[in-house]
C-alpha cells in the first residue's frame, strides 16, 4: 500500500472525516479603471495546514513578523472560510467555484466516475491564471498543486490538467499533496527537476524560483502585469526544517496544548479578533490534559511543536523574502497580496501521539521509544514528522475539531490577508464579513478593474460562483453579501445561510439518514458551543433543506463516505496491464501513478549489462527512507531492500553477479498457504535462485486489507537510480546504475 492517509483515516473514522465548500453567488459590479493607473500585479499565498489560532498576527505564539507585516499595512479577515481539505481548496480558490462544481470532492487520489468528483476540472470553469492571461498578464505558479488526475501525472501526459494546461505560463513545484522538504519531488513545466546540488529547503527553492519569475518577466516587460500564486509545502506534513528554526523555540511550549489555546484565546479577544464574549470550548474529549501526560511525552510532544512553529516562522521568512523583492523592484506597492493562512484548519494526522514517520506512521510504544531516544532528529531529513492531535486543537484556538472537518469552524476557518498599499486605505483593519475560498477571484478582477473573460481557447464560461470582497474594503461595517456556503467532504457536510449554520458530523460507515445534525447562530456563537437543534427545528429543517438544494446545484449527491478508501485503492496510469515495461530514459513517476508493488504480487526482472570491471548501483527504486522497496547492486551482490518506515530488511546474494549481460529478477509473492502475514522474496540471476527471504505485510488500520509493501506517498518510482531519500542507507541516492540497463519488465502474477 502507498504510504498515504492511514493514520489520518484511522482518527477520522473515531473523530469523522469531512470537509467542503460551496455558494452560489453573482460577482458584484466592476469598478471603473482610474485613469492612467498601471494595472496592478497580483500574488497568492496560499499555505498549507495552519490553524486560526497559529499565526502572530491572529494572536498565535507562533512569530510571524513578515506576515504581521503585511496585515499591519491590509487587512485581516476573520470571518473567511476554506473547504476543510487541500485539493477542494486549491479548486475553489482557482476557479473561483464550488469544489464538487469543478469534480474536485475530494483528492485526485480518490477520483471516482462521478462528476462532483473525477477530478477533471471542467474547461468551462476557468482558473485564475486563465482569466488573468486572458487579460494579458503574465502568469506563474510556484509550490503545491495537487489538481491533476492519477492517471495523467507521469511524465508522457496528457499535460492540460497540470498547471501549464491551467493557464500558468510557467511552473516550479510539486504535483500532489506533500513532499519531502529536504528531498523535495520537483518538476518545471512538465519535467521532473534534479536534486539540488547543495541541498537546500524547498521553501528557499521554490522563493528563488519565484523571484526569478518576476525578476525576468519586468526586466522584459516592465509594463506588463503579472500573477503568481505562491503555494509552499509548508506547513503540511513532513515538518523539516533547519535546527536553528527549531531552536528558536526550545522550551517554548514546555507548558503545554491547554496553556497555548487559553493563552491564544485571550491574545484574540485583546487583538479583536473575536468578539469579547466568546466562550471557549471544551478541550476535545479524545484529547488528554496536558498535565495528565508523562514527562517524556511532554518532552517528544513539545518537540514535535517547536519543529512545526519553526516550520511555520521560517516560511514567514522566505514570504518576507518576496516581498522585499517586490519593494527593491518598486513593485510592491501596485501588488495586491492575499494570504490565505492554511488550505483548512490544523491538520490532525499526526494522530493522539504524534508521528515521526509521515501520514501513515502509527505509534507504538517501541516507535514512542525510538521517538524518544532520537528526538534530536524530529525536523531532520532522517524524519517525516506530523504533531499530536493535542496540538492540532490548539492551533486551531478558539474553535472545535480540525483539518477534513467540513462540519465545523476548526476544519474551515482560516485568516486571509489582504494588501494593496494604492488599494487600502484602512491600514490594519479588521474586517468580519462571512467570505469563502470562491470569493478571492471575483475580488481579485474587481480590485484590478478587469471582468471574466466570456471564452478561454474558444471555449464559453460558466459564470464564477463567489463573491467579490471588494465592498467590504472601505466599510468595515458594511453588511455580508455572501449569504450562502454548502460545505461537504467524505459525507461529513454543513450549510450556511446569513449566520446560521447546520451541519452534521458524519461517521464513514454510518447511514447518512441516522446522521445527528447540529444547528448554531454563528453571529451570536462563533465557536459553536450552544446547539439549538431542539429549540429551533424549524430553522434546521429549512437549513438541511437548503443543503440539499445546494448539493443537487453542485454534483454533490449521490453523497461517498468512502473516498479515504478510495486514496488506497490503486488507480494510476499502469492500472489493468499484466505487464509493464520501463526503459531507462523515463522520468520518475509520481507514486500513485506508478505501477502497483503495493497490492498485487510481481516479478520485476531489470536486463542489465555488467561491466567487465563490476558495475553496481540501483536498478529500480519505489518510495524512500519512509517507505520503500528497491534492487540494486553492491560489492558485484544483488540485492532486494524494503523497509516500512521503521524497519527494514536487506535480502542479498551470496556471489558477485558476473559480467556480461543479464536478467536481475526479484519475485515478491503472496504466501498466505504458508504464512499469512509476511510476503516472499526470491531473487534470480538468469533464472538461477540466488537468494530469498520474507518480509511482515503492512495491515491498514482502516480496512482489513493486508498489502505487499508499505511506499512513502510523497516520493516515487524510479528506474536506473533513486532519486529522492534512499530506500536503504546502504546507499546514498541517487546511486545511478553503472552497467547498461536496457529495460525494467514488471508481469504480474494475479
Amino acid at each position: 500500500m502507498r504510504k498515504v492517509l492511514d493514520s489520518a483515516l484511522l482518527i477520522g473514522g473515531a473523530l469523522g472525516i469531512s470537509q467542503a465548500a460551496e455558494a452560489v453567488n453573482t460577482p458584484g459590479p466592476q469598478l471603473p479603471a482610474p485613469a492612467g493607473q498601471k494595472a496592478p500585479n497580483v500574488v497568492w499565498i496560499l499555505i498549507d495546514d495552519v490553524g486560526f489560532g497559529a499565526i502572530s498576527s491572529y494572536g498565535g505564539l507562533i512569530e510571524t513578523p513578515n506576515l504581521d507585516a503585511l496585515a499591519a499595512q491590509g487587512l485581516r479577515y476573520t470571518n473567511f472560510h476554506t473547504t476543510a481539505i487541500s485539493s477542494p481548496t486549491r479548486s475553489a480558490l482557482l476557479t473561483g467555484r464550488n469544489h464538487h462544481n469543478v469534480s474536485m470532492g475530494l483528492f485526485p487520489e480518490t477520483a471516482i466516475d462521478h462528476p462532483g468528483y473525477n477530478a477533471h476540472i471542467p474547461a468551462n470553469k476557468g482558473t485564475v491564471a486563465e482569466y488573468l492571461r486572458e487579460n494579458g498578464f503574465s502568469t506563474f505558479a510556484v509550490g503545491k498543486w495537487h489538481l491533476t488526475p492519477v492517471n495523467e501525472a507521469t511524465p508522457a501526459g496528457p499535460f492540460n490538467r497540470w498547471p501549464t494546461g491551467k493557464g500558468f505560463e510557467h511552473y516550479f513545484g510539486f504535483l500532489y499533496g506533500e513532499t519531502d522538504q529536504w528531498h523535495p519531488q520537483l518538476i518545471e513545466e512538465t519535467n521532473r527537476v534534479a536534486a539540488d546540488p547543495q541541498g537546500r529547503h524547498l521553501n528557499e527553492l521554490l522563493t528563488d524560483k519565484a523571484i526569478k519569475y518576476v525578476g525576468t518577466q519586468k526586466s522584459v516587460h516592465p509594463d506588463q502585469p503579472f500573477f503568481l500564486y505562491f503555494a509552499p509545502g509548508a506547513t503540511h506534513a513532513p515538518h523539516q526544517v533547519s535546527q536553528k528554526w527549531i531552536d528558536q523555540y526550545k522550551g517554548k511550549f514546555d507548558k503545554g496544548w491547554d496553556y497555548y489555546r487559553e493563552t491564544v484565546f485571550a491574545n484574540q479577544k485583546k487583538l479583536g479578533i473575536i468578539p469579547a464574549d466568546t466562550t471557549l470550548p471544551a478541550r476535545n474529549p479524545y484529547i488528554k490534559a496536558w498535565d495528565s501526560l508523562s514527562d517524556d511525552q511532554k518532552k517528544l510532544y513539545a518537540r514535535y511543536f517547536e519543529t512545526y512553529a519553526g516550520f511555520l516562522s521560517y516560511t514567514d521568512a522566505e514570504i518576507g523574502r518576496l516581498v522585499e523583492y517586490l519593494k527593491s523592484i518598486d513593485q510592491f506597492d501596485n501588488t495586491i497580496i492575499a494570504v490565505v493562512v492554511g488550505d483548512n484548519g490544523a491538520s490532525k494526522e499526526g494522530t493522539e501521539h504524534g508521528t515521526s514517520n509521515g501520514l501513515a506512521g502509527r505509534a507504538t510504544p517501541e516507535s514512542f521509544e525510538a521517538d524518544i531516544k532520537n528526538i534530536d532528529k524530529i525536523g531532520t531529513e532522517y524524519t517525516s514528522p506530523n504533531y499530536p492531535l493535542g496540538w492540532a486543537q490548539a492551533a486551531n484556538a478558539p474553535f472545535k475539531y480540525w483539518k477534513q472537518d467540513a462540519n465545523s469552524e476548526g476544519g474551515t476557518r482560516n485568516p486571509l490577508i489582504l494588501s494593496y498599499p494604492r488599494g487600502i486605505a484602512d491600514k490594519g483593519g479588521i474586517r468580519t464579513q462571512y467570505g469563502h475560498v470562491i470569493d478571492l477571484l471575483p475580488t481579485t478582477l474587481e480590485l484590478a478593474h478587469l471582468e471574466q473573460p466570456k471564452t478561454v481557447a474558444g471555449v464559453k464560461q460558466d459564470n464564477i460562483q463567489g463573491t467579490s470582497l471588494a465592498y467590504s474594503i472601505a466599510d468595515a461595517k458594511a453588511a455580508s453579501q455572501h449569504k450562502v456556503q454548502y460545505y461537504e467532504i467524505n459525507g461529513t457536510r454543513a450549510i450556511y445561510k446569513d449566520g446560521w449554520k447546520a451541519a452534521t458530523l458524519h461517521r464513514p460507515g454510518t447511514p447518512f439518514d441516522k446522521d445527528v445534525w447540529e444547528l448554531y447562530n454563528l453571529n451570536q456563537d462563533p465557536t459553536e458551543v450552544t446547539n439549538l437543534a431542539e429549540k429551533e427545528p424549524a430553522k434546521l429543517k429549512e437549513l438541511r433543506a437548503l443543503f440539499d438544494s445546494e448539493g443537487k446545484k453542485n454534483n454533490v449527491f449521490p453523497l461517498k463516505d468512502t473516498l479515504f478508501k478510495d486514496f488506497i485503492d490503486y488507480n494510476g496510469a499502469f492500472a489493468n496491464r499484466k505487464e509493464v515495461v520501463l526503459y531507462p530514459q523515463i522520468d520518475q513517476i509520481f507514486g500513485l501513478s506508478a505501477p502497483n508493488l503495493s497490492d498485487k504480487a510481481y516479478s520485476l526482472t531489470a536486463h542489465a549489462e555488467i561491466a567487465a570491471t563490476g558495475s553496481e548501483g540501483v536498478l529500480f527504486a519505489d518510495g524512500g527512507r519512509f517507505g520503500g522497496v528497491s534492487l540494486y547492486l553492491q560489492n558485484g551482490k544483488l540485492n532486494f531492500a524494503y523497509n516500512n518506515g521503521e524497519k527494514s530488511l536487506i535480502i542479498s546474494s551470496n556471489n558477485a553477479v558476473p559480467a556480461g549481460k543479464h536478467k536481475l529478477r526479484v519475485d515478491v509473492s503472496i504466501n498466505d498457504a504458508v504464512d499469512d502475514k509476511h510476503a516472499g522474496v526470491t531473487l534470480y540471476v538468469d533464472d538461477l535462485k540466488v537468494a530469498e527471504g520474507q518480509y511482515p505485510y503492512f495491515e491498514s488500520g482502516l480496512i482489513a486489507q493486508k498489502h505487499l509493501a508499505f511506499l512513502a506517498y510523497d516520493e516515487g518510482f524510479d528506474v536506473g537510480r533513486d532519486l529522492q531519500s534512499p530506500v536503504t542507507e546502504n546507499y546514498q541516492g541517487p546511486y545511478p546504475f553503472t552497467g547498461k540497463l536496457e529495460k525494467i519488465v514488471i508481469n504480474y502474477n494475479q
